[in-house]
């Protein structure tokens, strides 16, 4: 049986470059690059090269580079490491675990949280972010890139609003990251997490820009590692191999991947789209009010700005989860939502955010193409999409007829 994987945004293949990068520092170059001998010595520089590359990757300085151990640790950081009691944070209903349970947490510890909803496209206005910021607002985190809907947020906008208004501004640009130019100058963010294993490289390590003089405390303590800012020994094949995903990425936003990919994505979208009863969530922008010219004239037929690989699809009269184990039978892996929320029974807090009701919520779908994905790929999927999802109807109550 053809097996296609589409749910890159859970997590992504190892590239062969990247393994090839890899292997010498689980056998021959394993020195803990603390150890002041030849063998610490030689893995020391292997991780220096590595946080100059991805220093380039997020155009910043190579000591305002730290690494940890993905994404939740990096964001987790972030908030952790700046908020204390009597700071307000604002961030929005739409981000990712890692950023929604650390604040619930905090609240415990007197840190209260403004959560701002988006719009029914899924973008959230920036004006909505200026009017939630206080005096005692320390600092606000936005995703980059949504990993249910793959929207992009007005980051830009965002950024100069937390400027003028005295606040630390996060950037969780987990999803973004490689499918976009991630410019934390530009961006005018003082922190940003990304996550090697979303981005064709391994499991278990992460990296975070800390711009320099954001006075944040470290989430784990102990040896001096990473400048004090991140205690324990450097996973140094992981580093190494996140920096090879990185050099790759940096490439493939110049040689034409990212636009063939977003052709594929839009293929895969209008093919599925040509099933009666179907929809995308985040596909139109509402006409809104900020004040970014993009937001003032937008109307409600312009396209949302979304990663290229990402499309997140409803299928009325059906169940989510049930149409993707009818596609995994068929080697189709595609996903329900996030991955760190598998299993759970409620709807995904994204999709009920923008204003879907439960049950088009569990009905919708996460297509995500890794960077890898062929033409035979999508016209696979565009044959056993549309068979399931008929199988799928003929066995539910409702009457098939009312999709017209």
């Amino acid at each position: 049986m053809r097996r296609v994987y589409m749910d890159a945004n859970a997590t992504t293949p190892l590239l062969p470059e990247v393994m090839e990068a890899m292997r010498p520092y689980w056998m021959e170059r394993f020195g803990n690059a603390s150890s002041i001998h030849l063998h610490g010595q030689q893995a020391r520089a292997s991780v220096d090269r590595a946080r100059e590359t991805l220093a380039e990757f997020f155009n910043c300085h190579a000591a305002e580079v730290v690494f940890n151990s993905g994404g939740t640790e990096g964001d987790n950081t972030a908030i952790c490491g700046l908020l204390r009691p009597g700071d307000h944070f604002v961030t929005t209903s739409i981000e990712h675990s890692a950023i929604l349970e650390a604040a619930r947490r905090l609240a415990d510890k007197g840190i209260e949280t403004t959560f701002v909803a988006p719009r029914p496209s899924g973008l959230i206005d920036p004006e909505e972010i200026r009017r939630a910021i206080r005096p005692q607002t320390r600092l606000i985190s936005v995703m980059l890139a949504n990993n249910e809907t793959g929207v992009l947020q007005p980051i830009e906008e965002i950024g100069e609003i937390t400027r003028t208004g005295g606040a630390f501004f996060h950037i969780d640009a987990v999803q973004g990251a490689g499918k976009i130019n991630l410019d934390v100058r530009r961006f005018g963010c003082h922190l940003a997490t990304i996550s090697a294993h979303k981005m064709h490289g391994p499991n278990g390590v992460g990296a975070m820009f800390v711009r320099r003089g954001t006075p944040i405390e470290p989430l784990l303590v102990g040896g001096s590692h990473e400048r004090r800012r991140r205690a324990g020994t450097e996973n140094v094949p992981g580093i190494v191999g996140f920096a090879k995903a990185a050099d790759l990425a940096m490439q493939s936003l110049e040689d034409g991947t990212i636009p063939r990919l977003a052709a594929l994505r839009d293929r895969l979208e209008a093919g599925i789209l040509r099933i009666p009863g179907t929809g995308v969530n985040g596909a139109q922008a509402q006409r809104m009010g900020a004040p970014g010219p993009d937001f003032r004239t937008w109307e409600s037929t312009n396209p949302v700005p979304r990663v290229a690989n990402t499309t997140n699809i409803w299928f009325d009269h059906l169940e989510g989860e049930a149409l993707v184990i009818a596609l995994d039978l068929k080697g189709v892996a595609v996903s329900g939502g996030s991955a760190c929320h598998s299993g759970a029974t409620e709807p995904s807090h994204v999709l009920m955010a923008m204003g879907l009701d439960k049950t088009r919520a569990r009905a919708s779908l996460r297509f995500s193409l890794l960077r890898t994905t062929t033409e035979a790929d999508v016209d696979y999927v565009l044959q056993v999409v549309p068979e399931a999802v008929e199988r799928l109807r003929q066995l539910s109550p409702v009457v098939a007829g009312t999709l017209g």
